[in-house]
Parts: structure tokens; C-alpha cells; sequence
């Protein structure tokens, strides 16, 4: 082979490889185009994708906060239609409360008021203090439209001074007042007792002390615009005592002695 011939050769196999690579170069770079046109799209696709999703949410949010502020302000006006229902409520509500002790607490309120919204809060040996110590529980609890008081008899039996036992009544009547000013209170005289039936029972109870503490209830009571009720004399025999008729020991009543009772205190129920 001549030199020409060779030369020839070795250029016509450099022309094809150069050839060859610029075709692999102008491929590789188009392929680069390519993917790069292409990340090009899917970022610009992403973009928008988020922009869509952002303002999806954002609108949203903006609805969520225009959905709890319009539920505020419905629980806002629905408590204020509760509060204002409950108030109509309570100056609508009628509700009788017996308070003292255990003459309230056989007091069969159900037989002698029938169908009447009656409440006993009559405890057995209560005194004054236990009633004074116990009021939300004894009288506040049930918002009573009326409160029907008679205590003081177990004081006197308990040794307690009869100063001690007015100061203790005017405190209850007073105390109930300033909570529950919107309550009517009739206060019942203290029973009379009859010791020729039972000495044991009556104790140390007189119908003196009886006496004085009713007076200086009835001038409370007089001052200060509560009702007083005089059932005393109501029950009293030609002795100045509790009627045997209407107890069987001397301090409690039996059914005539309630009797009498419900016909003064039903004309205090509406």
C-alpha cells in the first residue's frame, strides 16, 4: 500500500469518528434539552400545582375562620336565649317550701296539699343553728316561690338562751331574703306544748319562752314586711296549752292537729 493510499485511509476513518462523535454529542445534548425542558415543565407544573393547593387552603382556612366566628356568635345568642328563658323560668316557677323540724317533717304535705307543688324541708331535732348552717341545702337549692317557717321549739330544749333563739329566727328570715329576695316568707308562731301529756317529751319546752320568742317575731316580722302567722292561739285549749285533741305527746300533732293547720296555711297558697 502506498503512503497516499494510507493517508487516505486514516483520514477517511478520523472523518467517520469525528463524524460519529459529533452525532453522539448533538444526541447527548439534545437528550440534555430534552430532560432539562422537560424538569422545566415539572417544576412549572409543581408551581402551579401549589399555587392551586395554597389557595385552596387559604380559602379554606379564610372559610373555617368566617364558620367559627358565625358559630360564636350563634352560641353567644343561643346562651343569652337560655339565660333569658331561665329567668322567665324562675319568675313563672311556684314552688311551696316547709322549713323547721320534725313537726315540718311529719307534716304529710302531699296528702294536705294535693297536686300542690309542695317541698317538706323538715328535719327531725333540727334548732335554728342546724337550719342556719344549712341553708343552701334546706331552702336555696329548691328557689322556693314561698317559704313556710316554723322552728325554735328544739332550741328551748337544748338550753339555748330565748335572745339567742329570735336573734338565730330573724337571721334566717333575713338571710333567705337577701338570696332569694324574690321568695315570699310567712313565718309560723312557735307550736304550744302540753307537758300533762307527755313530761318526758315536752322537756324542758314551756309555753312562757314560747310566748316571748313569738311576740318578738311578730314585731320583726311587722317591721319588716314579712307575713306572720299566728297558729298559737290556733291550738290552744282553755288552759293556755296544746290541745290533747290534737297531739298524742304534747308537742307533736296528730292528723286533727294538721288539719287545723293546713285550713290557716291554705289561705296563704296561691
Amino acid at each position: 500500500m502506498s503512503k497516499t493510499t494510507s493517508k487516505k485511509t486514516k483520514k477517511k476513518k478520523y472523518t467517520t469518528r469525528l463524524e460519529k462523535n459529533k452525532r453522539i454529542y448533538y444526541k447527548n445534548n439534545s437528550v440534555k434539552d430534552s430532560h432539562k425542558k422537560s424538569n422545566n415543565k415539572l417544576i412549572l407544573i409543581v408551581l402551579v400545582i401549589s399555587l392551586f393547593v395554597n389557595a385552596f387552603f387559604l380559602l379554606r382556612v379564610n372559610n373555617l375562620d368566617s364558620s367559627v366566628d358565625s358559630l360564636n356568635t350563634t352560641i353567644e345568642e343561643n346562651k343569652k336565649d337560655y339565660e333569658k328563658q331561665i329567668e322567665t323560668l324562675k319568675e313563672d316557677y311556684t314552688n311551696y317550701l316547709f322549713l323547721g323540724d320534725s313537726i315540718t317533717y311529719y307534716y304529710d304535705l302531699d296528702k294536705y296539699y294535693e297536686g300542690l307543688p309542695v317541698v317538706n324541708s323538715g328535719i327531725s331535732g333540727d334548732t335554728t343553728e342546724d337550719i342556719l348552717n344549712d341553708m343552701t341545702n334546706r331552702v336555696y337549692v329548691y328557689n322556693p316561690s314561698k317559704v313556710f317557717l316554723l322552728i325554735g321549739t328544739n332550741d328551748l330544749n337544748s338550753n339555748i338562751e330565748v335572745d339567742e333563739v329570735i336573734s338565730n329566727i330573724e337571721k334566717i328570715i333575713s338571710d333567705i331574703n337577701k338570696r332569694e329576695p324574690q321568695t315570699e316568707i310567712y313565718v309560723e308562731s312557735i307550736y304550744p306544748v302540753n307537758s300533762n301529756t307527755n313530761k318526758r317529751m315536752v322537756g324542758s319546752r314551756n309555753n312562757d319562752d314560747i310566748k316571748t320568742i313569738n311576740e318578738s317575731i311578730k314585731d320583726y316580722c311587722t317591721s319588716n314586711n314579712y307575713t306572720y302567722i299566728n297558729m298559737y292561739d290556733q291550738l290552744l285549749d282553755e288552759d293556755g296549752n296544746l290541745k290533747e285533741e290534737y297531739s298524742g305527746d304534747g308537742l307533736h300533732l296528730n292528723g286533727d292537729g294538721y288539719n287545723v293547720v293546713t285550713d290557716v296555711l291554705k289561705n296563704y297558697l296561691d
